[in-house]
């Protein structure tokens, strides 16, 4: 939901069409100012990729907001920056981000869920032909934007999940935690 801003440019000069050609809102979800030429958001430019997941580590965020800007102009070169995306993830899970096929299936022995071990190599095929021409048409915005869709939801896996059980267990009783502890010391 938007709501508009009375501080726009002036055009009653130029007809009635014209003064609504610039127009300036505010998002009632996230605060922010946008810019529209008509009906066309052109600040952020967004394209079509949703927000990304709260808990995406900033260095992760960079890539993924430049994919999204760039999205509509060319999704081969935004399929590109989100594998970059990926790999710079896999570096904040704790692994080394070097070589990002070596990096899921380190965490796939760390017991990765498969749905996450696809969602990653996804994106990593899937960028990796938009350099290194394939199969997969990166050209496609249907294609990119789903990527887009598939890193939140590696995050979501990864980084918010474990922050909310995380959460949720420390706020148990020490008593229980005390109760737990010992039971999973026992067989050690």
């Amino acid at each position: 939901m938007q709501r508009w801003r009375s501080r726009t440019p002036d055009f009653s000069n130029y007809g009635d069409r014209a003064k609504d050609a610039i127009r300036i809102s505010v998002c009632d979800h996230c605060n922010e100012y946008s810019l529209w030429h008509f009906q066309a958001m052109v600040y952020p430019d967004r394209g079509v990729a949703p927000l990304p997941n709260p808990d995406m580590p900033e260095s992760v965020q960079k890539y993924y907001n430049e994919a999204a800007q760039i999205a509509g102009k060319s999704p081969r070169a935004a399929a590109g920056l989100l594998r970059l995306a990926v790999q710079v993830l896999c570096s904040e899970l704790g692994e080394s981000g070097r070589n990002i096929n070596d990096c899921v299936g380190s965490l796939v022995k760390k017991g990765l869920p498969a749905t996450v071990q696809q969602s990653l190599d996804i994106v990593r095929v899937t960028g990796n032909s938009a350099v290194h021409p394939g199969q997969i048409d990166t050209d496609d915005e249907e294609v990119v934007a789903s990527l887009f869709s598939l890193i939140n939801l590696i995050v979501d896996y990864m980084v918010s999940l474990p922050n909310r059980v995380s959460s949720l267990y420390n706020a148990l009783p020490a008593s229980s935690l005390e109760q737990i502890n010992k039971r999973d010391n026992l067989g050690a």
